[in-house]
């Protein structure tokens, strides 16, 4: 087995496939610091999901592991929607099972992936509408970031529910909401100067890209409705639903 140590990132894959079992073709500290990494991932969805589902908050690193939390929220958010029969894992994030695949034995523990039940499921098939939601924040993801394009999946994705998007995402506030958008779509995220409902901003963007608008009034402050687009996003989090004893759709 040849492996390239210069392009090595220690993720371990060929001392797992390689017959011989040369652990010693990568480096060692790499080794371990890269299963570290996704021990705390699987950690993190295991300590997510426990807690939503026992109506507790989870223990968040919010500086150090901020992606992986949005992750764990939306993950058990759409294992929510699988096991109910809602949802298939593809349909309830928006990626394909091979994103899926990539994601979710990296960092999430074997139960969890098989309970998405990916061989049983087919990529998802977005409509125009998330087509051209995706589109947009692909055009401001962070370049070169897989990590920003599959949350521009996700979002696209969980903005299509009727819910505020933040609660659609399974996060625990629309601070958490704006934080990601800032972090993966900063160029979108810094045009909401007014702090416009994100999903009402979003169709605002796409509106404005084709050229047209749908709203009649000269300005947003003489709207009749300037509440629908401007009011604060408020409302429970799933889990406080659940606490308060709150009939989930």
């Amino acid at each position: 087995m040849v492996v390239d140590h210069a392009g090595c990132i220690g993720c371990g894959a060929c001392a797992r496939v390689c017959p011989k079992n040369c652990q010693t073709h990568v480096a060692a500290d790499k080794v371990a610091a890269c299963w570290r990494t996704n021990q705390e991932n699987a950690t993190i969805f295991a300590n997510h999901n426990c807690r939503f589902s026992a109506c507790q908050w989870p223990r968040i690193e919010l500086e150090r592991r901020f992606d992986q939390h949005v992750l764990a929220c939306v993950l058990s958010r759409a294992l929510e929607e699988v096991e109910a029969g809602e949802a298939t894992a593809t349909e309830a994030t928006g990626l394909s099972r091979a994103e899926l695949r990539d994601v979710l034995p990296r960092g999430f523990p074997a139960a969890a992936v098989n309970a998405f039940a990916l061989e049983e499921v087919s990529d998802p098939e977005p409509d125009m509408e998330e087509e051209l939601l995706r589109g947009l924040l692909l055009a401001h993801a962070r370049p070169g970031d897989p990590a920003s394009a599959r949350f521009a999946k996700i979002v696209a994705r969980r903005a299509m529910r009727n819910d505020h998007l933040w609660q659609d995402l399974g996060l625990l506030n629309r601070a958490e909401l704006s934080r990601l958008l800032a972090t993966h779509f900063p160029t979108l995220a810094a045009g909401n100067t007014q702090n416009m409902r994100w999903k009402k901003y979003f169709y605002r963007k796409l509106c404005e890209a084709e050229g047209f608008s749908l709203c009649t009034a000269p300005n947003c402050r003489q709207c009749n409705d300037f509440e629908s687009c401007f009011g604060p996003e408020e409302g429970e989090s799933r889990l406080m639903r659940v606490k308060n004893g709150i009939a989930l759709d």
